[in-house]
């Protein structure tokens, strides 16, 4: 197979941030993808319908011209939140879903939830209403080692949550683990995982084996290879419980190579040309249509896009090392391996 074209890819889990960075990387994004989930974590956080609105307004600013990219906005979750406030902003078309962050666990948490019982009433609206949840699933306790979070979180927090709240539609985001891909497949039509491309490419030993690389860095950091290996055979699976969200999260090199670095890859820029290797490698091209473009709208309860994009392979395609950024330079994810498919 030399050519594969595919409904038009949406990214369920995208941070896009603010300023100089969104008007660099929102082209990005706007190139190949129809639709994403636009993560909430700024400084100050997007917390209410109003913040929702007026973020969206400078998103679709930042849009190119001609360009039908559309960001599907998120609230950011906290113990302050109000039901009424996340009912109404759903209910006007303003905000998608909601993100919930425990506190501390990532880039720009520190407003997240400490004490989930007093989230329990927002939550309730939430299943009520079909409002899907987005979750950063680690615990942020200093006695778990930080490779054991997202399990631990499962099993102490997530689980739990489910339990007490029937009918909560939970998006598990950026999965890293065997425990994560397996705990999603059974959790039933209200539970999804979106996985990252970079999830699918690289190991924790790529991040530290030879000396620290800063651009492989992330949270949720990435694990061993058999949990690596877990969640390519998720993604290639065509299961429903499984779909894209890249966490493209760009920060300037500065922020990134540096004494205490951000966490976060940046691959919105070469992701479907990454996706179709994996995917290629497993001889699961039939089936990347589904993880990148139809199991994310079903679950969330939209139509696929009616556009496609099409896929070429040939001599292997080259993407710029970095994306320039009035703030400074911002480094395109490397897979480190030749990207044979071209998007057309």
């Amino acid at each position: 197979m030399t050519q594969i074209t595919l409904r038009r890819p949406d990214d369920w889990h995208l941070h896009l941030r603010d300023g100089a960075m969104l008007q660099a990387v929102t082209p990005e994004s706007a190139r190949h993808f129809g639709r994403a989930i636009v993560m909430p974590n700024l400084v100050p956080p997007v917390v209410t319908g109003a913040q929702a609105a007026a973020y969206r307004e400078r998103i679709e600013a930042a849009i190119p011209e001609g360009s039908d990219f559309t960001p599907l906005m998120t609230l950011y979750l906290t113990e302050e939140t109000d039901p009424a406030d996340v009912a109404q902003a759903h209910a006007e078309g303003l905000v998608t879903a909601v993100k919930l962050y425990p506190a501390g666990a990532t880039t720009n948490s520190a407003s997240g939830v400490r004490d989930f019982d007093r989230v329990r009433p927002v939550l309730e609206t939430m299943a009520e209403r079909g409002i899907p949840l987005c979750v950063h699933g680690e615990v942020t306790d200093p006695e778990v080692d930080i490779f054991d979070r997202e399990a631990v979180f499962i099993d102490h927090v997530l689980d739990p949550i489910r339990r007490a709240t029937p009918g909560l539609r939970v998006v598990m985001e950026h999965i890293t683990t065997r425990q994560g891909a397996d705990y999603a497949r059974a959790g039933g039509p209200d539970l999804g995982a979106t996985i990252t491309t970079h999830h699918l490419v690289i190991n924790r030993n790529d991040i530290l084996v030879g000396g620290i690389k800063p651009h492989y860095y992330c949270l949720p950091v990435a694990k061993r290879e058999e949990h690596r290996r877990a969640l390519v055979a998720a993604a290639t699976s065509g299961e429903a419980s499984f779909f894209l969200g890249t966490d493209s999260a760009p920060h300037v090199d500065a922020a990134k190579e540096c004494g205490c670095g951000c966490a976060g890859c940046f691959t919105a820029t070469n992701t479907l040309s990454i996706l179709a290797e994996v995917f290629e490698a497993q001889g699961a091209l039939d089936r990347l249509e589904a993880f990148a473009s139809l199991n994310g709208p079903a679950f969330y309860g939209l139509a696929p896009n009616e556009a496609t994009v099409t896929l070429e392979k040939g001599a292997p395609v080259t993407y710029p090392e970095k994306i320039d950024c009035a703030d400074g330079p911002v480094t395109v994810f490397d897979p480190r391996m030749p990207l044979h498919w071209r998007v057309l």
